[in-house]
């Protein structure tokens, strides 16, 4: 058996290594319990080559014409496009999200890149009107090495935001997967060796957050760390960047509500909360996992939202007509469970689900049924911690500066959804709510041409839009004497 398993390297300086490291870390299919494959549990050594290759990239890398690089990432894109089945099919591997929604994600991938290298040469500079004896102009330029830090439930969709607004203006990477799903982005490799990106500019390690992550934010030669993930991880790379005053973009965890009131479509809204908080398995840091419900439907909502649960097709991730797949690995599953046992314990009534599909077929996968809990106060944990699993908490509420003060009452701020008809009621709730993006009568739609990101713990600075390639740059003020 383990003489069939894929075993990776890593990608360094345009080159496939092995690691410096003789420790590995077994990566399986939450969907089966088949071992899949073999990668490097790098060290600080692997950690010091790929920041000193991307450094040694980065001169020659930052002096192309913004043209020029750009014309690399459309490359890309057009390689990205021949490999969509391939790459889908090993993410649902890695994480056992629904093969139909990897599909979805790698045929919009190479939008990304090209959304990206088409603001390569329009990112202007500008001149303060300083008087005819001064000239001052200000200029983007890149941060330098940047590293990035990637979560498993969206390895290559995060990591191509982030790689693509880096490089585009003149920076090189360093980019460190989760060890968790590092087959699909080591796969990647394929796509920037066919597109003949220059040696250095993106290098790939792979390893534990406890051994070659801590090696890389520490890195001296690292000049920006980007990380998407959970927020005490991200606080502490946040202290030890800190130490070198390096800058931090960071988008972590959300505890994101879902606000329903009386005069919303039902069907729309009842559709909406099933999908915020079931799709992916609940395991996306937008997830609806607080559902508040006004009263006057209130019973009415959360029956057939029971009902909807129930008939939720939970299975093989590769098959037509699963709904909803495993989590993604053994410990994350034990840890949901956990929260499940927590919330019973402090006293709320489990409407349904909350426990391990079993039978043929099941025995095997990282299976747990679309779980609804009401009679839920605001002091009970599972309002206030991420659960990362599909795990609702539906509560009532009566007025709306109620709904607004539970929905703000808590450390994140990264996402909410409203649902009504009211249209001045839906503008004035936006406003009110502190978190960095709103849905109103939708939820989860996403697009590389946004920005995204949160508030308070959920973190700071945006992905996405042109205000990602502010976050990957640099302002420079230059001012000259034209006096005599």
């Amino acid at each position: 058996m383990t003489s069939s398993i894929s075993t990776y390297t890593l990608y360094i300086g345009g080159e496939r290594v092995s690691s410096d490291s003789t420790e590995t870390i077994d990566s399986f299919n939450p969907a089966t319990g088949a071992l899949e494959y073999r990668i490097p549990d790098g060290n600080a050594a692997d950690a010091d080559r790929a920041v000193r290759a991307a450094r040694e990239a980065l001169d020659s890398w930052r002096r192309l014409t913004p043209a020029e690089r750009g014309a690399h990432l459309f490359k890309i894109a057009d390689e990205a496009e021949k490999h969509v089945e391939r790459l889908a099919e090993a993410e649902t591997r890695d994480n056992g999200k629904l093969l139909r929604d990897t599909l979805a994600t790698y045929r919009v991938l190479p939008s990304i890149w090209r959304y990206f290298a088409g603001w390569a040469d329009k990112i202007p500079g500008s001149v303060i009107p300083t008087g005819d004896d001064a000239l001052n102009y200000l200029r983007r330029e890149p941060h330098g090495v940047v590293l990035s830090i990637v979560p498993w439930n969206a390895p290559l969709q995060l990591a191509s935001h982030k790689l693509a607004a880096a490089l585009v203006m003149g920076n090189t990477v360093v980019l460190k997967p989760s060890e968790i799903t590092s087959g699909v982005v080591l796969d990647f490799v394929e796509v920037l060796e066919n597109a003949g990106l220059p040696r250095g500019v993106i290098n790939i390690v792979t390893g534990r957050g406890s051994t070659i992550g801590e090696a890389l934010v520490s890195h001296p030669g690292v000049d920006l760390i980007t990380f998407t993930g959970g927020t005490g991880t991200g606080t502490r790379i946040a202290k030890v960047a800190a130490d070198r005053h390096v800058p931090c973009l960071l988008e972590l965890g959300g505890k994101s509500p879902n606000i329903v009131f009386a005069d919303a479509d039902f069907e729309k809204a009842l559709n909406g909360v099933a999908n915020a908080i079931f799709a992916v398995s609940g395991q996306a840091c937008t997830a609806g996992s607080r559902a508040y419900v006004h009263r006057d439907i209130y019973d009415d909502f959360v029956a057939a939202l029971v009902e909807r649960a129930k008939r939720i097709r939970v299975g093989d991730p590769r098959s037509d007509g699963t709904e909803m797949g495993p989590l993604a690995y053994s410990e994350h599953f034990d840890r949901v469970l956990s929260y499940v046992d927590k919330t019973v314990g402090e006293g709320a009534r489990l409407a349904t689900g909350g426990r391990r599909v079993a039978g043929a077929g099941f025995d095997d996968g990282l299976y747990l049924e679309p779980t609804i809990f009401d009679g839920v106060t605001p002091e009970m944990t599972i309002t206030k911690e991420e659960i990362f699993g599909p795990v609702l908490a539906v509560i009532p509420f009566d007025t709306e500066d109620e709904v607004i003060e539970h929905a703000n009452g808590t450390e994140f701020g990264l996402a909410a959804g409203v649902w009504t008809q009211n249209v001045n009621r839906a503008h004035r709730v936006a406003r009110r709510i502190d978190s960095g993006v709103v849905w109103v009568n939708t939820y989860r739609v996403l697009s590389p041409i946004t920005p995204f990101g949160g508030f308070k713990a959920s973190g700071h600075g945006k992905e996405g839009g042109v205000e990602s390639l502010y976050e990957y740059s640099r302002l420079k003020s230059v001012w000259m004497d034209l006096s005599e």
